[in-house]
């Protein structure tokens, strides 16, 4: 199954509210697994997607994540089975 880790920055202060915003949005797609969580150091939240195809994936990042406000950088990792 295909699997991408993302590597977010957001805005100063808005970190749970993206993580919600982010869980929200995710838990609405059937076949979409996630993980997300808040940490300390150069990013502010880890976000790791797995889905059933890479599509879905693609569809995922350019419809959800990209949308969510207070979001400033992020970074995209596609894992290489």
């Amino acid at each position: 199954m295909p699997t991408t880790y993302f590597l977010l920055n957001v805005t100063l202060n808005q970190e749970q509210s993206v993580i919600d915003n982010i869980k929200n949005s995710l838990s609405e797609i059937a076949n979409i697994i996630f993980d997300i969580q808040g940490v300390f150091g150069v990013y502010d939240i880890v976000l790791k997607v797995t889905s059933d195809s890479e599509d879905s994936l693609r569809n995922t990042v350019m419809s959800k994540i990209r949308s969510i406000q207070n979001i400033q950088s992020s970074i995209t990792m596609i894992v290489n089975e």
